[in-house]
């Protein structure tokens, strides 16, 4: 169960990184760029993108980076250097912070918003610069990642498996990803008939609603109730309801899984006709 689980997330992690494009990362107005060129000290520089999408370097003046990659802007910069100042220029560009294209943290957080990162940063790094989830965080994280040619992907990640599980959760962030955490969801169900203690049930965002969960927590069932078939109302996705038993006898032997409730549900539990 655990490989398989593993192969999933691989999957899934494999389509972010398709999502987030083979190509580099194109600097844009606000980007913090760090220069370092070996035969020439002076340019060893720290310079952010202007609105117009310029640099303003020594021995250069200025130059124009907007939609340029890293490995782009290093190849202009060689190409001028080499032409003007020395025989061979070994240049390294990188950006220190992704102003242009910020990380954003939703929901759930201390500080939700865009987040300006600079190098590689991880899905637990990033949750807790925002500030680290709040106590009505509920138990799933999403990551959202939209590439250049408009495609798109997701994966949603267990807030437990995230800070107390495996490393293999804590998966790398690309600038204009979406990190979401989500709040607890009261859901309520309706209880009618042979219940000790009829009548709307609330269950918090983290517990486990099912039906024998309800049970407990209406204090059981009457000694009139039916202990066979337990129905259950819902309303389907084409806004019509919809009902199925279940059998309860075979539900409390662990011989059918217990079912999960969703949200509305109306169970009914009617009387024993012996």
């Amino acid at each position: 169960m655990a490989r398989s689980l593993v192969l999933i997330l691989l999957l899934v992690l494999a389509r972010l990184t398709s999502a987030q494009g083979t190509g580099e990362y194109r600097l844009g107005p606000k980007d913090l760029v760090e220069i370092k060129v070996f035969e020439l000290p002076e340019l060893n520089v720290e310079r952010r993108v202007t609105e117009s999408g310029s640099m303003d370097l020594p021995l250069i003046g200025q130059i124009s980076v907007s939609g340029l990659t890293t490995s782009e802007v290093r190849d202009r910069l060689e190409a001028i250097l080499t032409a003007k100042y020395v025989n061979r220029a070994n240049v390294y560009v990188a950006v220190k912070e992704y102003s242009a294209r910020p990380l954003y943290i939703m929901g759930a957080v201390g500080r939700p918003g865009p987040l300006q990162i600079s190098g590689r940063w991880t899905l637990r790094e990033a949750i807790l610069a925002a500030g680290g989830v709040t106590p009505t965080a509920g138990r799933k994280i999403s990551v959202q990642r939209r590439a250049e040619n408009g495609l798109a992907d997701r994966l949603d990640v267990d807030i437990d498996a995230l800070f107390e599980g495996s490393a293999v959760w804590n998966v790398p962030l690309y600038p204009s990803d979406i990190v979401s955490v989500g709040a607890r969801r009261p859901l309520k169900v309706f209880c009618l008939g042979e219940f000790r203690s009829p009548g709307a049930v609330e269950f918090s965002g983290d517990e486990r609603a099912t039906l024998l969960t309800l049970i407990a927590k209406t204090g059981g069932l009457t000694e009139r109730a039916s202990r066979g078939k337990i129905r259950i109302k819902r309303r389907g996705p084409d806004g019509k309801d919809v009902e199925f038993a279940v059998d309860y006898r075979r539900v409390l032997a662990g011989k059918e899984a217990d079912p999960a409730l969703e949200a509305d549900d109306v169970i009914i539990v009617k009387e024993s006709l012996f």
